[in-house]
């Protein structure tokens, strides 16, 4: 294993009876990376990072987490790991401050840093408050905190801006930036393709248990070819003359809109700008989401 890789798992199988979860999963973490793994539900994220963790025991296969094995349980790796759980569990009646003073009380963490972790999670002013009086978003910047608050090397976190608002989800953004900025490791799973685009370094798409592509987001949509949309207002130009244009592939047309999808887009462009047509239009480029509907479909999975 190269000595800056945090993270590095080998052929990494588990099964629940007949249904594969994991099925032959190999990736590195280096450190201070923002490693995403990405999938449908039931694609094995999950259960991923909960062997990585050493919550569970693969069926066959290796993890090395920071040098050791996770697996048995390894207690000299327990301080240097933080782990968010998809359920977050708090003690009962203690307040945001209580709640991280028991969590660092663990590790011999003093008043200083449960101070330092409220001030990094926007709830300073919230350290008095029951946990159960938090808000949504509140409550997962405080899990998060738990996470963090014996200044671990790896962080795991398990779709921690799920169920958010618009708005809480962004703050939390900022906050994982600023745990990146610190230096450290963090691998989480998520099923915002936004956020994952805007946040990590690289992703893992997974389903049916297997990793499907890997890479940094903006070159995993790069290598998607896909054709770029120009989007007018309905009426701003006959579909007919839209079709003959320069760098024109295809057009379609609906109540509101007349799309024309390109793979050359300039020339596209100034055929429309010498028309006058550019008032309200759109310019769509392939997303990272657009290239996990490639590899894993459309249909929905409850």
């Amino acid at each position: 294993m190269p000595p800056t890789a945090a993270l590095a798992v080998s052929d990494l199988r588990m099964c629940y009876g007949d249904l594969v979860a994991v099925d032959g999963v190999s990736f590195e973490v280096d450190e201070g990376e923002f490693f995403g793994i990405l999938g449908p539900n039931g694609a094995g994220k999950t259960t991923t990072l909960e062997m990585a963790e050493g919550l569970r025991e693969p069926d066959s296969g290796t993890v090395r987490l920071l040098g050791r094995s996770p697996w048995p349980r390894d207690l000299t790796l327990l301080p240097r790991i933080g782990v968010q759980l998809q359920a977050s569990a708090f003690f009962e009646k203690l307040t945001a401050r209580e709640q991280l003073e028991t969590f660092g009380a663990l590790y011999g963490v003093g008043p200083g840093r449960v101070q330092e972790m409220l001030d990094l999670v926007g709830l300073a002013d919230k350290a008095g408050t029951p946990e159960a009086k938090l808000s949504g978003g509140q409550r997962q910047r405080l899990s998060i905190a738990c996470a963090l608050v014996h200044d671990p090397d790896i962080v795991f976190l398990d779709e921690p801006t799920a169920a958010l608002d618009p708005q809480a989800r962004r703050n939390l953004w900022d906050v994982l930036r600023e745990i990146r900025a610190r230096g450290k490791t963090i691998i989480y799973t998520t099923h915002y393709l936004d956020e994952a685009e805007v946040l990590c370094d690289r992703v893992a798409i997974m389903d049916h248990g297997r990793i499907l592509a890997m890479d940094a987001p903006a070159r995993l949509v790069r290598d998607l070819d896909a054709a770029t949309h120009v989007i007018l207002e309905l009426g701003a130009l006959p579909a007919s003359e839209a079709g003959s244009l320069p760098g024109a592939d295809h057009v379609t047309v609906d109540e509101l809109s007349l799309t024309i999808s390109t793979r050359d887009p300039a020339p596209l462009l100034s055929a429309l700008a010498e028309r006058g047509t550019l008032g309200g239009l759109q310019v769509r480029t392939a997303t990272l989401e657009d290239v996990f509907l490639e590899l894993t479909g459309r249909e929905y999975r409850a």
